[in-house]
């Protein structure tokens, strides 16, 4: 089974995605690691994507689906997709390439919460430096302050965790990844799930209901 999850800056994708593949035997693809081992690796693709990011341009979807590509080549069942794809061009091309191995994208869990809920989660949020599991000053406090409970890694804020720049990036979501939404449901994959005042338990059981495991 692939599950796509959708949802605004703070919705709760990453922290859902965390108890996924923990608890349930998925695996999280992430463009961004992907970026960093191609980087790492020094790929083709890797050297491209690295050029526009030193110049901090936008990664162009070619590049990035070009390295999504060759992950799935190694792996593509029970994968949990965050954050991308981002965009309906996106969203068309992964089709493309899950049909080359046979597989697709099963489910599209849309999380939806109120705007001025992801404002107050968003200021207050805390990310380990190393692992980027995320924590929260009010609401989900790590065991210790400041310190990673599973890898005792530096707790930061992120620099774009600021007011004026949520409201941004919330735009940038409302203008470019919930066309994504009406794309889903008409393929009949989309499950909306209401994650307005809900702990990350709560959360978590009730995507496991809609998901039958």
């Amino acid at each position: 089974m692939n599950i796509l999850l959708i949802g605004a800056p703070g919705s709760g994708k990453g922290t859902e995605s965390e108890l996924l593949c923990e608890q349930n035997g998925f695996t999280q693809l992430s463009t961004g690691d992907l970026f960093r081992s191609n980087i790492a690796n020094k790929t083709q693709l890797g050297l491209e994507a690295k050029n526009f990011m030193e110049q901090g341009l936008y990664v162009p979807d070619n590049i990035t689906n070009g390295m999504v590509k060759e992950y799935l080549k190694t792996k593509n069942s029970n994968l949990i997709f965050d954050g991308y794809p981002r965009t309906l061009d996106q969203a068309i091309e992964l089709d493309k390439m899950l049909l080359e191995v046979n597989k697709k994208i099963d489910h599209v869990i849309y999380i939806d919460v109120n705007d001025s809920i992801l404002l107050n989660r968003l200021t207050g949020r805390l990310v380990c430096e190393i692992c980027k599991r995320s924590y929260h000053i009010v609401n989900r406090k790590p065991l210790n302050d400041g310190v990673c409970d599973f890898d005792y890694g530096k707790l930061i804020t992120r620099p774009d965790d600021q007011e004026d720049k949520i409201k941004v990036r919330l735009q940038v979501y409302n203008d470019q990844t919930k066309p994504l939404i009406d794309f889903y449901l008409q393929q009949n994959k989309l499950i909306k799930v209401d994650g307005n005042n809900k702990t990350p338990k709560e959360f978590h059981t009730a995507i496991l209901k809609e998901l039958g495991l």
